[in-house]
């Protein structure tokens, strides 16, 4: 969770919400709590891969289990673009759009030969993130600049917390990891009820320390009209070095994000198409190096047009919006389990899949439109192979009684 989702969200967050930046903090953890509580109660009963896309087919129905994957799919697919546009805007603001796209053809090559983010790596990055995220708090702390002041939520609106919420939700990206690792963990039951609160507690905690600081030194309105915030509040309070800093650590941290997404886009891109819900030739897998190459070749075009096409605004509002709607699912699924297979609290279901529905529908319009727009492009395929699928057996059927 710990990554580079901090360094681009509390920009679009604060323009959403100004001054009550904090409160929509506060309702995202809330959220992705009971999403990743509910997604570990069904991953307990479905210790497999896939997610909420088996999830859903298990227990809703052959078509939520396909949402819930396309939906995954789609909406991780914008946050590769969010990721590379991550890279550009702290790399190199003025060339922000080639940077990012320059850096998913990268990585995809990487990917294509087999090249994986190792835990190592991975605890690398986190430690050099959160050496960074600690030398801005303290930065700021020490800065005359900054002001308590700004830290009131006078003006700030019910409907701007709850767009701020569900663009916040965007760096809360990874919990799940948790919960669907199950079957690699030593007594998953007793070990991930506990990771998981203790897991977004340590987050929310490091994500509201850089929230308070980033609002006490510029202030909600310089924070929302910052591309790369981060730099700015070290720009402004901190020392020449930290700037500097600042950026080699956005870089770093959305760069090993941007490998892990494309990697796991691929694979469920791989799955759904050897089940036929997407063309079956993206199922095809390299003889030399063991990759699904043709889902990487196409999930790295798409996320190279997006990146150098959208801003990061878009991408983390499109983002967001279908993977609230793929934990909606998780929820729905969630609730149906019985006590004998050790169903969560029902309140906390129930939170969940109300919570992701109002985060979703109000994030900014333009989200909600091409969000349900690409949602329904995809509910109509599935429409369309399901009735072909039917006219083929139908005709199959005929023949064999002539026969």
């Amino acid at each position: 969770m710990i990554g580079a989702g901090i360094f681009a969200a509390l920009g679009p967050a604060a323009r959403a919400a100004g001054p009550g930046l904090l409160i929509g903090l506060t309702i995202a953890a809330v959220v992705a709590y009971c999403n990743a509580t509910s997604s570990a109660r069904l991953a307990a009963r479905y210790p497999a891969s896939g997610g909420t896309y088996l999830y859903g087919r298990k227990r809703l129905g052959d078509f939520w289990g396909y949402l819930a994957g396309w939906g995954f799919v789609v909406g991780k697919t914008a946050s590769c673009a969010a990721m590379a546009l991550t890279v550009g805007a702290y790399a190199w603001p003025s060339q922000a759009h080639p940077i990012a796209a320059a850096s998913v053809v990268a990585l995809t090559a990487l990917n294509y030969t087999g090249v994986q983010k190792s835990a190592r790596l991975t605890r690398l990055i986190v430690a050099m993130v959160l050496a960074v995220l600690t030398a801005i708090v303290i930065a700021a702390l020490r800065s005359p600049t900054t002001s308590l002041a700004h830290l009131h939520v006078a003006g700030a609106t019910a409907s701007g917390v709850l767009q701020a919420a569900g663009l916040l939700f965007f760096a809360f990206a990874g919990y799940a990891r948790i919960a669907t690792l199950g079957e690699e963990v030593l007594d998953p039951a007793r070990t991930i009820p506990r990771a998981i609160p203790l897991a977004l507690g340590i987050a929310l905690a490091v994500y509201a320390a850089v929230a308070v600081t980033a609002l006490g030194v510029l202030g909600p309105d310089r924070l929302a009209a910052a591309e790369a915030p981060l730099s700015e509040v070290a720009r402004t309070a901190g020392p020449k070095w930290l700037v500097a800093t600042v950026q080699v650590g956005a870089v770093v941290a959305a760069l090993g994000s941007l490998l892990a997404l494309l990697l796991g886009v691929s694979r469920t891109t791989l799955a759904m198409a050897r089940d036929r819900h997407l063309p079956h030739g993206l199922s095809a897998v390299h003889p030399k190096f063991h990759v699904p190459h043709r889902a990487e070749l196409l999930i790295g075009a798409v996320v190279t047009v997006v990146a150098a096409c959208a801003d990061v605004r878009s991408a983390i509002g499109f983002s967001s919006f279908a993977v609230l709607l793929y934990y909606a699912i998780a929820n729905a699924s969630a609730l149906t389990l019985r006590p004998a297979e050790n169903r969560p609290p029902r309140a906390i279901p129930v939170i969940g899949l109300v919570g992701c529905l109002a985060l979703a529908f109000t994030l900014p319009v333009s989200s909600v439109v091409s969000g349900t727009g690409v949602l329904s492009v995809g509910a109509a395929a599935y429409g369309l192979r399901r009735a072909h699928g039917a006219t083929r057996r139908a005709r199959s059927k005929r023949g064999g009684s002539d026969d």
